[in-house]
């Protein structure tokens, strides 16, 4: 355990998480996922339901404010605008850490298309279906904007 970190946070996540790097993707997805078959880097976090794991790595993880879109989710089937109370506790999850991104709905193999390049795959426990949200990372800019480069200590954020 550590300060200030949510316990959700295992040590393998964390190593994940904090070796990707900027533009790097990452996917939170339920229970009935193929994640076996489509992750590069797999992490298990059996027992929990996505919206609480999604919190804990928003806590820590920026998103990427370089693009237009940077969190995407699964649809209802074919159905891009349709929202099952799981994917409004996403938005609003996410609202809460991210307030001006929006949740980009992606349709069926567009969304599984990207979760196979994606940089790892965290499966969860949770029940519902379509419970699949992907983040991109983004950075973490120093405290002193406009500083020269020799002043800024890189381990000051």
């Amino acid at each position: 355990m550590l300060k200030g970190l949510d316990p959700l946070l295992s040590p393998e996540l964390l190593s994940t998480l904090r070796a990707m790097g900027h533009g790097d993707e990452i996917a939170i997805v339920d229970g009935n996922y193929p994640g076996v078959e489509h992750a590069r880097r797999l992490i298990r976090l059996d027992g929990h339901h996505l919206i609480p794991v999604l919190n804990a790595v928003l806590s820590v993880l920026p998103i990427d404010d370089f693009v237009p879109e940077a969190i995407f989710r699964s649809t209802v089937k074919a159905e891009r605008d349709k929202l099952d109370p799981v994917h409004e506790e996403m938005i609003d999850c996410c609202a809460h850490h991210e307030p001006h991104r929006q949740v980009v709905p992606l349709i069926g193999q567009d969304f599984y298309g990207r979760v196979r390049a994606a940089h790892a795959l965290i499966q969860t426990s949770e029940p519902r279906l379509y419970a699949n949200i992907i983040l991109r990372k983004g950075v973490i800019y120093p405290k002193e904007a406009g500083a020269q480069a020799a002043e800024v200590d890189p381990f000051v954020y």
